[in-house]
């Protein structure tokens, strides 16, 4: 299939139709680092259609297997994902994950985009989010998400991926971060796993916004793409560039003496020039203001189709909308009001444009959506009207020298045609610049002392800081038994509107407490707040509205149980599965899947999965595992007289530990450790396997409120020094009865030589965090796929009689949970999709 015919296909076009050239450039060619090309051209799909070409036909191995869609805002993101998951239908590629085909996923907060693509790292997909949940994840801070899920995002996103970062002008601090991230995947010292690149994409592009502190010696190198001036002389493209489209100021304007009233004055104005037959488009720098004009066009006698689109709507408002606009693009007689969510990712045009002033790269972008494909008639054209704004409070969120040089060009100009405007020569503003060392210390997930994480947010967004997630829910007196919310569920709100809810009762996530606690002001970002539905504060209609005291229509919540610190419930299921079994079947899923991605660590990671719950022989987990009645009988085996050792229960429901916050994996690793310290890679093997439920990595510490033991000794997560592990046999090895040490918990040398924070600090400058956590997230996968295929595996029966005993402590067929398995007999359910190179 050549490039021209996939193109076709995918859009849906006739046989006689052909891509731009600058597309199938990009598809047949090297991939650029810029991308520099006119709005309404086509972008979206060149990059898309020119990575699935290159990955599904060429099978370029310098194409990564992750296209990752970065865009600055909220707004039809979901929008874009259809858009992408048609094309990929009329291909015949689409697909959900684990089938070897191509997957399309939204990064949007809740809890049902942490793990499905998560789990398919060897197969091709597509990642669509905003700048703000995105990013956040790439510095190991994940917005909307569990904080013990981290580290597998992190990995993911730096390995294999292609980012593209669309409308690179209104990214602010995300576009100097992004060029940071790109500058530490590039240096020696961080090597990452699979080759990442990025694409950076604008119809303003200014290559010198990228001169970051570790990324300018990489600018004369940067590949260009774009139109040339052959290209630019095509009819289609020269419709686009040459539409008529005539500015003048509006007779309106914001200031100080005028804000009381602008939203009627403005709405006069609107109606006045609206043609009836068009669109007209307005577009407001606030979402408040944008609500203002909608009810004050609403009190019109005359008002005509309104349609309010800003990021501050639930998914499930957000997709109505979106279907309002998609349903007639070009519907008779509506108006449009939105704010500069609008100016990235939406397809969409007007013949009246009415905009507040803005910095010049978002006016031009602005401008693209009035006359987007000159369809206007060639003589009347279309309007475009500005809103000067001169009081610099209601400025915000720009900067007034910003204003003030986009005045300047605009004082100039009669005409909004892509052909007049010049180009964007502002130098880039000054941003916080995320250093190496920064970047490295946000490797470690635990909180500080307080309870709270470093604050990313500057490095993110420049104004009102990235969004909180909110949601509603019902109940009485406190939220005690509310689940973590779903993605419909959510409404990103700015710290700003966040302040304007102070007075209300408000509760964040509390994982240690695995509960729901009230919100000690202020609010931080990334953090996602439970509100009562009954208090108010979301229309339907208007989206956010801090003051609205209408109750909030609540949506069902997931059935997914909620995260905490001490949570196992990963090893409960309808089958019971041996200690001994378990360790063999994660060690055949790392192996399976070492060798899907061709991977030279294979050897560490097999063995890092064999040991990886060594530590669930420990009496605490295992009185856990047998307290319920589905877990009743004897508890020794009947052929070799040991201790039956469970991995995982059948309990109905899984019991909380005896110790507050114990965690098994930190006992396997003690125990590697007091059998292996001293051999080559154990601290990297003690590592991953301590790491493979995201909760012990980088410190070693007891928590708040954690049991002491009676007698002084040392503990940490529930764990105590002088603890003893029985004797077990698994998958080939052998350990004798150990006692587990707690001396590395302390700084500098000691008993066990350097401390548990040398160790990782060492490993982590040996490797570099993107291929330690890669290698981290291999193993946590491992695990995720065993211990699916346990539970999934219709053929798994009881074992044969002494066959769990011949690998080690483990139940007796006769008084076992019926459905126990044993490693030959499982069938792992691993995706089908072919050995890979790196």
């Amino acid at each position: 299939m050549t490039y021209e015919q996939l193109f076709r296909q995918a859009m849906g076009l006739p046989a006689d139709t052909a891509p731009f050239p600058y597309q199938v450039r990009l598809a047949q060619g090297p991939w650029p680092d810029l991308l520099d090309a006119p709005t309404g051209i086509g972008k979206t799909a060149a990059i898309t259609l020119a990575w699935i070409f290159k990955r599904r036909v060429q099978a370029d191995p310098d194409t990564p297997r992750r296209l990752i869609w970065c865009l600055p805002m909220r707004v039809l993101v979901e929008q874009t994902a259809q858009v992408i998951h048609q094309w990929l239908a009329r291909l015949d590629l689409a697909g959900d994950p684990g089938c070897g085909r191509v997957s399309v996923h939204l990064l949007m907060g809740g809890v049902e985009d942490t793990r499905s693509w998560a789990e398919h790292p060897e197969e091709d997909m597509i990642l669509i989010g905003t700048q703000d949940l995105l990013l956040s994840r790439a510095l190991m801070r994940g917005y909307g998400m569990s904080r013990y899920q981290w580290p597998v995002h992190f990995a993911f996103l730096h390995a294999d991926a292609l980012w593209v970062l669309d409308e690179i002008q209104l990214m602010g601090a995300a576009l100097p971060t992004s060029a940071q991230l790109e500058a530490f995947r590039r240096d020696p010292r961080h090597p990452v796993a699979r080759p990442t690149r990025t694409l950076w994409v604008s119809a303003t592009l200014n290559r010198d916004w990228l001169a970051t502190v570790d990324f300018r010696a990489h600018l004369p190198g940067l590949r260009r793409a774009a139109l040339d001036a052959d290209e630019r002389a095509l009819p289609a493209v020269s419709a686009r560039i040459h539409a008529c489209k005539a500015l003048a100021p509006a007779n309106a304007a914001l200031t100080a003496a005028t804000a009381k009233d602008y939203p009627h004055q403005l709405a006069r104005e609107i109606l006045a020039a609206h043609a009836g037959a068009g669109t007209t488009l307005v577009i407001l720098n606030q979402v408040e203001r944008a609500q203002a004009l909608v009810r004050a066009l609403e009190k019109t006698t005359a008002a005509p189709p309104l349609l309010l689109l800003h990021a501050r709507f639930r998914p499930a408002e957000r997709r109505r909308i979106e279907a309002r606009l998609n349903d007639c693009p070009s519907a008779p007689g509506r108006i449009v009001i939105a704010t500069q969510a609008i100016e990235a990712g939406v397809d969409m045009t007007s013949a009246t444009l009415f905009t507040e002033l803005a910095p010049w790269s978002s006016l031009v972008q602005r401008f693209g959506r009035c006359n987007r494909y000159g369809e206007c008639d060639p003589h009347d054209g279309a309007q475009i009207r500005w809103i000067d704004i001169t009081d610099e409070q209601l400025m915000l969120p720009y900067a007034p020298d910003d204003l003030a040089h986009a005045r300047g060009k605009l004082a100039a100009l009669d005409s909004a045609a892509p052909a007049d405007l010049p180009p964007t020569d502002q130098p880039a503003p000054w941003y916080p610049v995320l250093r190496r060392r920064d970047f490295l210390e946000l490797f470690d997930t635990d909180p500080d002392l307080s309870g709270f994480d470093v604050d990313i947010s500057e490095y993110i967004r420049d104004h009102d800081r990235p969004p909180l997630l909110v949601f509603w829910r019902d109940f009485t007196a406190e939220p005690t038994d509310q689940p973590l919310p779903g993605r419909a569920e959510l409404c990103p709100i700015s710290l700003g509107q966040a302040s304007r809810l102070k007075g209300r009762e408000c509760w964040r996530w509390d994982s240690l407490g695995r509960r729901w606690i009230r919100l000690d002001w202020p609010p931080r970002p990334g953090m996602t707040l439970l509100l009562r539905a009954s208090a108010g504060g979301y229309d339907e209609r208007l989206g956010f509205v801090h003051d609205s005291r209408a109750p909030v229509p609540t949506l069902p919540p997931p059935a997914i149980l909620t995260e905490a610190y001490d949570d196992d419930r990963r090893s409960i299921g309808p089958r019971a599965v041996t200690l001994p079994d378990h360790l063999a079947h994660v060690a055949l899923a790392a192996a399976a899947l070492a060798d899907r991605l061709a991977e030279p660590a294979a050897p560490k990671l097999v063995r890092a999965g064999r040991w990886h719950d060594v530590g669930k022989a420990h009496g605490v987990f295992q009185q856990t595992m047998v307290d319920c009645p589905e877990m009743a009988g004897p508890a020794v085996d009947n052929a070799a007289t040991l201790p039956v050792l469970w991995a995982k229960s059948c309990c109905a429901t899984l019991r909380r530990h005896q110790r507050k916050y114990f965690r098994h994996e930190l006992a396997s690793a003690l125990a590697w450790l007091a059998n292996h310290d001293g051999e080559p890679d154990a601290d990297l093997i003690a590592y991953l396997i301590a790491a493979h439920h995201g909760k012990v990595r980088m410190r070693l510490r007891a928590l708040p409120d954690e049991q002491a033991p009676p007698s002084g000794q040392r503990y940490a997560r529930g764990v105590w020094e002088g603890d003893r592990l029985p004797a077990l046999h698994f998958d080939g090895e052998a350990i004798p009865e150990t006692a587990l040490q707690l001396a590395l918990m302390e700084l500098g040398e000691g008993p066990q030589g350097p401390s548990w924070t040398a160790r990782t600090q060492a490993l982590l400058a040996a490797h570099g965090p993107f291929r330690l956590a890669w290698w981290e997230a291999l193993v946590r996968l491992a695990d995720w796929r065993a211990s699916r295929a346990e539970q999934a595996d219709a053929s798994a029966s009881e074992p044969a009689p002494g066959a769990a005993a011949a690998a080690g402590p483990a139940a007796g067929p006769a008084d076992r949970p019926a459905a126990a398995t044993r490693p030959e007999q499982m069938t792992l359910d691993l995706p089908t999709t072919p050995r890979s190179e790196p």
